[in-house]
């Protein structure tokens, strides 16, 4: 049996970074080849607590971390989140942890967060595995609520947010149905430390991926490592619509599309985690 979030967080540890308290984890055999694993929006590190076993046993070191405002992390009300400074906190605590170079996995907003890395210095990053997510910003479709949440009558749904409309919206986006405990698990990370406060902050990400677009499209396409895409096609968000331009432009790049009936949707580590799990193993181990 997977720890639950609760279980999850104390197994972990947090860093002091630029004033805030930054959870994370480190798994798997110190001297292991180096991956990171950058979570979702809106939950947490513990995304990836149904494929990290196979990643550890596999001989892989697997840092995890909540970015500021998501899970055991701070979450300040009122503070200006950007993608860039979640790339910054990221830096800091592999300068912390006394990581060089590392292998990068990236799902939904963590693939923005990704991008920035790679902007900045992709010489660091040994290879990298996406997860669906908004790569390019013209291709993104969000949901009606989401377009809602980050208006003016976002700053006032969130904070009265309740688990039942949180799964229901988060249930749509699926194409392999989780759990009720696993939505639950969801509904903990996201709600934990006031987290429905920041609904409307963290939701700003929008904006920013437009403002980055030309940037960071920029340096996914020039990266030469070792790519993989490992994609759920029903995903009405990020789905099987980008896969077509993920090839183009991307030619040297695997992919795994996870479209055996039912066909996989938004979050793959969760609806077909011994897929993800076989698929990141075999490329990351190379």
């Amino acid at each position: 049996m997977q720890p639950s979030y609760s279980e999850w967080v104390a197994g972990g540890e947090r860093l002091t970074i630029a004033g805030h308290s930054i959870f994370h984890r480190q798994d798997g055999p110190a001297d292991g080849r180096p991956v990171t694993l950058l979570h979702g929006y809106p939950s947490s590190s513990h995304d990836w607590v149904s494929v990290l076993p196979a990643l550890t046993a596999a001989g892989l070191r697997v840092t995890t971390l909540d970015y500021l405002g998501f899970g055991a992390s701070d979450k300040p009300v009122g503070h200006d989140y950007r993608m860039t400074e979640q790339a910054s906190l990221v830096e800091e605590l592999w300068r912390h942890l006394g990581i060089g170079e590392t292998a990068l996995v990236a799902h939904d907003y963590g693939v923005s967060v990704a991008q920035e890395l790679l902007a900045r210095d992709a010489t660091r990053i040994t290879r990298s595995a996406w997860l669906n997510g908004g790569l390019y910003v013209d291709l993104y479709r969000p949901l009606p609520i989401q377009r809602v949440m980050i208006g003016p009558l976002g700053k006032l749904l969130g904070p009265v947010m309740v688990e039942r409309a949180f799964a229901a919206s988060l249930r749509r986006i699926l194409g392999r149905q989780i759990s009720d405990a696993d939505m639950h698990e969801l509904w903990l990370a996201m709600s934990d430390n006031g987290g429905r406060r920041v609904q409307w902050g963290l939701n700003r990400y929008h904006a920013e991926r437009v403002q980055q677009a030309e940037r960071w499209q920029r340096a996914l396409e020039t990266y030469s490592g070792p790519m993989l895409f490992v994609w759920g096609p029903v995903d009405p968000i990020s789905g099987g619509h980008l896969l077509p331009r993920l090839r183009e432009r991307l030619p040297h790049a695997e992919f795994v599309v996870l479209d055996e009936a039912p066909a996989t949707g938004h979050y793959p580590q969760l609806e077909n985690p011994a897929a993800v799990a076989t698929a990141l193993t075999k490329f990351l181990v190379t």
